[in-house]
């Protein structure tokens, strides 16, 4: 078996449902004994393997009744889906925004950074997605859909044609800072911005005829690392809420430059994560996502992106995501000349007369339109392989913390605290009796996934949003405290020749990813930064091998 796991040699005592900060003194390291923060995942979720398959590992969970599923679901994530709609893996498109979900996961971590040029999404690790939204509003602009799909299955056509889509990255210096230490030592910031032509858009007159409003602008957004999301989804409700009382707290202090009182104001949330689709509406503490916009694993950007990135139809979901208004896309693609000429042919593999008359009337037109509005499409992924998948997604391990042994990390750790990351960057919480919540209401019994009730875990996250202020900062400007768990892998995981931290991957290294932080006075990290700023070389090089090691 190629997983080295952690073994359970004693009874772990004494973990505390709810949340409790870290704040307990730095464990002792004298001893022979390990502290509890090498286990990134608690004694359920860690894995000891730091080679390049690392964020690949089981948790002891899976290893206890899950396994076989488990490598099915790692299976339906690393093979690309194919076009044929029978068998597994078949029904790919009829647009799709990549073939598997590894191109966007390289090493099943976040994307890789992708260099000036033409953008490129077939290559496998890109996993830079295009965000289309309205400059004004900074809303998702409707007529595309908000994860845009650049491939098709003909006849039908891309949404966005990326071969004229053109990245530039741009130099930045820091204002109050410059970009060099006092001690001398420099370094470089760079941001990306994004060129795409209107004739990049299919069908962007008959789209502006339709009403749509045009006016857009293009950002980039990396996808995020996967591996222990199972574990933070074992984060009670409640505890999640008490963190953002807490931070709410602090910004009426004004320790805090920013705070979204149209979500949460008095320690009450005003909004939450529903799903009325497929579910009956029951709010859910939102937890996943830079924007937030997910709550529960089971129907968060995982359980979304098996239907949507390839377009793969399933029993819940029988319908294909084309764009925000729903319409759009069905409009242009059924007066399409060539899309109409090819689709009788199309659709005689997909559909038949008997279950899908009309697809197949004598109006083509209007056979297009049905067919990519249909919400009654034929199941193309089972039941068996959707619960395979998020098996797998709930079942991935966390690496344990390296170079424990290095007193420049026990340094970088205790400076990373003093200087007051571990604020946004909250090291450790208390998983609670993980019971099984769905939004979808597809999985219904406790014994469909792992569970990891009652670990300390240690993500590095308080899963809260806060402001940078960054230059081309990312779309609302809100962004949730990105996991920093197992990120110093990165590289070895994913083959990327940079560190690629933040959610564009403009920072190549830790020291920019930090210097980033701190580009505006309002930028929320700004304080901290500004402490980082005036530390020695030896003291700025242990926080680096302090976040580099968890």
């Amino acid at each position: 078996m190629k997983v080295k796991y952690i073994i359970l040699c004693a009874v772990v005592l004494g973990l505390v449902v709810g949340c409790k900060n870290d704040d307990s003194p730095t464990p002792d390291k004298t001893n022979n004994s390990l502290p509890d923060w090498y286990y990134a995942g608690g004694k359920l979720g860690t894995t000891t393997l730091a080679t390049s398959n690392a964020f690949e590992q089981p948790t002891a969970s899976v290893e206890a009744g899950f396994y076989e599923s488990f490598k099915r679901g790692e299976a339906l994530f690393e093979k690309q889906f194919m076009s044929n709609p029978k068998g597994t893996r078949g029904g790919l498109g009829p647009v799709y925004v990549r073939s598997s979900c590894i191109h966007c996961h390289p090493g099943y971590g976040h994307g890789k950074r992708i260099e000036a040029g033409t953008y490129n999404s077939t290559e496998i690790g890109n996993g830079t997605l295009l965000v289309i939204y309205n400059p004004t509003t900074e809303a998702y602009c409707t007529w595309v859909a908000g994860m845009p799909q650049l491939h098709a299955v003909a006849p039908f056509k891309a949404p966005i044609d990326e071969s004229q889509i053109i990245i530039k990255w741009n130099t930045y210096t820091v204002g109050v800072f410059g970009n060099a230490f006092p001690d001398g030592e420099k370094f470089e910031l760079v941001y990306p911005t994004v060129e795409m032509p209107t004739s990049a858009i299919y069908g962007y007159d008959k789209l502006a005829e339709l009403g749509n409003d045009m006016d857009y602008a293009v950002k980039l957004e990396n996808t995020i690392g996967i591996f222990g999301t199972g574990l933070t989804d074992a984060i009670p409700d409640d505890s999640i809420t008490a963190q953002w009382a807490k931070e709410e707290e602090a910004f009426n202090k004004g320790y805090l430059k920013h705070w979204r009182k149209d979500w949460f104001e008095g320690g009450t949330w005003k909004t939450y994560y529903t799903n009325s689709r497929q579910g009956d509406g029951t709010q859910y503490v939102r937890r996943y996502t830079y924007a937030m916009s997910r709550g529960p694993i089971l129907d968060a950007a995982g359980a979304n992106a098996i239907w949507n990135i390839p377009n793969v139809t399933r029993s819940d979901r029988r319908y294909h995501y084309l764009d925000l208004k729903g319409t759009n896309y069905a409009t242009v693609a059924s007066k399409d000349a060539e899309v109409q000429a090819a689709f009788p042919d199309y659709i005689k593999q997909y559909a038949n007369a008997t279950d899908n008359p009309e697809f197949f009337t004598e109006n083509v037109e209007q056979n297009i339109y049905n067919y990519l509005t249909s919400t009654n499409l034929p199941v193309e992924m089972t039941d068996e392989e959707y619960t395979d998948v998020m098996v797998w997604h709930r079942g991935l391990a966390v690496p344990a913390v390296r170079n424990i042994n290095d007193s420049a990390v026990w340094k970088g750790k205790e400076l990373f605290t003093k200087i007051g990351c571990a604020q946004c960057h909250r090291p450790s919480w208390t998983t609670g009796p993980d019971n099984l919540q769905d939004p979808n209401k597809f999985f219904k019994s406790e014994k469909d996934m792992p569970h990891y009730a009652y670990q300390k875990i240690w993500p590095y996250s308080d899963f809260v949003q806060h402001k940078l202020c960054m230059v081309e900062d990312i779309r609302t400007g809100w962004c949730r405290t990105t996991p920093l768990w197992g990120r110093g892998l990165h590289q070895k995981c994913t083959g990327d020749e940079t560190a690629a931290r933040l959610h564009d991957t403009r920072a190549r290294n830790v020291i920019e990813a930090i210097m980033w932080h701190a580009v505006s006075e309002e930028s929320d990290a700004y304080e901290s930064v500004k402490q980082f700023y005036k530390l020695s070389k030896t003291e700025r090089d242990a926080i680096v091998a302090f976040v580099d090691a968890i």
